[in-house]
């Protein structure tokens, strides 16, 4: 299994989705704007995450956060993995990265659909990862999931993967 690692001494981690004011403020931070206005059904939504982590500074302040939503046993998606743009290029979207698939690895089965959407310029990160794009007709990312076989990284020019049998 996957061995998440602990974040830098000035930052905690803490396995739980982030809250509204949370995710609303990692959002404003990267310019997403497509977040619900409604609170109630943002809070719906976070309630019903399968998993999260969140990263926080010394002080409380949200540096970062990943989701995984889905049916709990046939498909799993990777949501709102964002980290502060201040804090970006320092290994902690890997880290929240490796806290979702060491997640995967516990309860997604084999043969599960585990996929995401890249944000716009940031497929490279997912491909680095093992994630492979979708063919040009269907969007996003996808892994095909093996538990135990999804740590050997492949080049970003990957288009496909075949994990080895666990």
């Amino acid at each position: 299994m996957r061995d998440a690692t602990e974040p830098p001494g000035d930052l905690r981690l803490e396995r739980r989705p982030p809250t509204v004011a949370e995710l609303r403020a990692l959002n404003e931070a990267v310019g997403w704007t497509d977040l619900p206005s409604d609170d109630d059904a943002v809070a719906r939504g976070l309630a019903a995450s399968l998993f999260g982590v969140v990263l926080l500074s010394a002080d409380g302040v949200v540096a970062g956060c990943a989701r995984v939503v889905g049916d709990g046993g046939v498909y799993f998606y990777v949501q709102d993995l964002i980290v502060a743009p201040s804090l970006q290029g320092h290994g902690l979207g890997g880290l929240l990265l490796d806290e979702v698939l060491a997640y995967l690895e516990r309860e997604a089965p084999a043969g599960a659909t585990v996929g995401l959407m890249a944000a716009e310029g940031k497929a490279g990160f997912y491909a680095r990862r093992g994630w492979a794009p979708r063919p040009d007709d269907g969007p996003g990312m996808t892994l095909a999931w093996a538990p135990r076989a999804v740590a050997e990284p492949q080049t970003p020019a990957s288009t496909s993967r075949t994990p080895p049998e666990p």
